[in-house]
């Protein structure tokens, strides 16, 4: 068991680590029955690999079943209440451990002190990570707002001025410099015919949530019709969003930045389109 922490001492981990760009998952202990090991406001940070960083919030008998709800937290972003109870007390309930019914992950206690404990999880995810490709008006743009959104900027080259390094975050040499894993990226090309080819060919080996291209369809269809006849790239058209952002009527490249962000916020907040 590691050391005991003050409130204050655990919110200044929770900022350090926030501010490292860390995930993680903050389990509380807010409701307990019978004998319990932890009690109501004891806390453990617990990072994605299932490591509990700081804190403790029990014993062998509570610790896989926060431990599995926690990194299932940090995956999907979604709180988490953990139901522990013993087993005949699931069964009373017409529950079995393991099973999540809104929100709410019951588990079985099979410590002989037949204690119940609630705990809720709380995930802290990273900003996602905005890839701009290209140096186009649009992209400038992009650049420049989507830090008001909590987006992490990310550029290729250095085909964007010097001042755009006040909010680019990260700022790849090449393609080939780019991770192909991310788990929270969204790609928008906004290369408006200077390399479109290259840029959509090297966004395409790239993981991410969401891949948009800046131009008609028209144009992206003849992208897709010229990248199938150099190379094997087949679905192009499925896998891209094109024209990227919402449909709002946009016509400045600013409005048609904004429209990209209105549509990467509501695919980050789940909602669907009307």
């Amino acid at each position: 068991m590691t050391a005991a922490h003050t409130p204050k001492d655990m919110n200044d981990i929770v900022q350090h680590l926030k501010a490292s760009g860390d995930e993680f998952a903050v389990a509380t202990v807010v409701r307990t029955v019978s004998v319990t090991a932890a009690k109501p406001g004891a806390k453990a940070i617990i990072n994605a690999e299932g490591v509990i960083l700081e804190g403790w919030i029990g014993g062998g008998c509570v610790k896989h079943a926060v431990v599995s709800a926690a990194q299932k937290s940090i995956t999907d972003g979604e709180p988490r209440f953990v139901s522990i109870q013993p087993e005949e007390l699931l069964k009373e309930q017409g529950l079995c451990a393991g099973e999540e019914t809104n929100g709410v992950l019951a588990a079985s206690n099979m410590c002989p002190s037949k204690g119940s404990m609630e705990i809720f999880i709380e995930p802290f995810l990273s900003n996602p990570e905005l890839l701009v490709i290209g140096a186009s008006p649009v992209a400038q743009m992009l650049v420049q707002l989507a830090p008001l959104f909590d987006l992490n900027v990310a550029v290729v080259g250095d085909t964007l001025t010097a001042e755009a390094d006040l909010t680019i975050k990260h700022r790849y040499e090449s393609y080939e410099d780019l991770p192909e894993k991310h788990p929270h990226r969204y790609i928008v090309v906004a290369t408006q015919g200077s390399g479109d080819v290259d840029a959509l060919t090297a966004s395409l080996t790239l993981e991410a949530q969401h891949l948009a291209f800046v131009g008609s369809k028209r144009k992206l269809q003849f992208l897709n019709d010229k990248l199938n006849t150099t190379a094997k790239t087949p679905l192009l058209l499925d896998q891209i969003k094109g024209p990227a952002g919402l449909d709002i009527g946009a016509v400045t490249p600013q409005e048609i930045a904004l429209s990209i962000l209105a549509e990467l916020i509501q695919i980050r907040r789940n909602k669907p389109s009307n």
